[in-house]
């Protein structure tokens, strides 16, 4: 029985290795697989690259429901493109939907990565958790707390990299290949699982692609 031991406990270390990393892997999502949009209309663009979803701008939020199972914790990763016009750009992604007006959402204002005003630089990122926490409500509460600058310069006008790592109970943003995450969050409410959405805000438009989620 000693001989046989070894071997079973290694080949069991080794199959339950293979499941977190399995459970780990990165899934490229069809962002063409649309269930329902919220106060937008859409088009999407395909060619010898990946598709686009081009979303058009209107007033108030908006919200792009992409088909895939319910997410709870892990990594959301994909390239967005906004627009250098002041108040006129927000752009990012929501996640733990319930409906339309329940969910945790990441975005960002373009318009301000490069401003002169230092002020409207440190509010380039965005975490808010519907209802109740909106970013007025944070900003007068928490100033500077659930918005920051993201840290590198980033055309306003140019595709660029988001990397979302959502745990049980903090959420860490990443832009481009950065290493160091531009917003640390603990997440507000008690949202824990939900659908997952192309999130734009008031008046704004935007264009999304590549994306990609991973699955503690």
């Amino acid at each position: 029985m000693k001989k046989t031991s070894f071997p079973i406990m290694t080949l069991l270390l080794i199959f339950l290795i293979s499941v977190k990393v399995s459970a780990q892997k990165s899934e490229i999502v069809d962002i063409t697989k649309v269930t329902n949009t919220v106060n937008r209309t859409i088009s999407v663009k395909s060619g010898s690259q990946n598709p686009v979803l081009h979303v058009n701008p209107s007033p108030g939020s908006g919200l792009i429901k992409i088909k895939h199972r319910d997410f709870q914790t892990g990594v959301i990763e994909f390239e967005v493109k906004g627009e250098d016009v002041f108040q006129k750009s927000f752009v990012g992604f929501a996640f733990h939907l319930q409906n339309d007006t329940t969910y945790e959402a990441i975005y960002f204002r373009p318009f301000n990565f490069m401003a002169v005003d230092e002020l409207r630089k440190k509010h380039a990122v965005q975490y808010i958790s519907l209802p109740g926490n909106d970013w007025p409500e944070l900003r007068e509460s928490f100033p500077l707390k659930y918005e920051q600058p993201i840290g590198q310069n980033t055309n306003p006008v140019d595709w660029f990299k988001v990397r979302i790592k959502v745990g049980p109970k903090m959420i860490d943003v990443y832009v481009n290949d950065s290493t160091e995450p531009c917003l640390e969050v603990a997440s507000l409410g008690n949202l824990n699982t939900g659908k997952i959405a192309f999130w734009v805000g008031n008046n704004s438009g935007g264009d999304f692609r590549n994306l990609k989620i991973s699955r503690d």
